[in-house]
């Protein structure tokens, strides 16, 4: 995949299309993200010793990966990811700044 956890993403395209948040779960079986305060969904909670009240819970559903791209460290635009070799490590870049993704 072409993020990871910790990244901070835009979304380009469905109803959240244009926000931006950081991945805070990815799951590559399923090619699927979890983006902090993207993809909000109403749950029905039944009352349990957790939440005695139940009722109706705000939560963030997975996105499908396709539709987030990273965020340019230096332009805070969405950029595409390349790949290069630093000191015998294999790093992400962003294709429009050059700059490395990874920390």
């Amino acid at each position: 995949m072409h993020v990871k956890k910790g990244d901070k993403v835009m979304v380009i395209s469905g109803k959240d299309k244009g926000k931006t948040g950081i991945i805070l779960e990815a799951f590559p079986k399923q090619s699927r993200v979890l983006v902090e305060g993207i993809n909000i969904v109403k749950k029905h909670a039944k009352p349990s010793q957790v939440n005695p009240q139940g009722g109706i819970l705000n939560q963030e559903a997975p996105i499908h990966v396709s539709n987030v791209m990273p965020v340019d460290p230096k332009s805070g635009k969405p950029t595409r990811v390349g790949y290069t070799v630093e000191n015998g490590k294999k790093v992400r870049v962003a294709k429009k700044s050059g700059e490395v993704l990874d920390k």
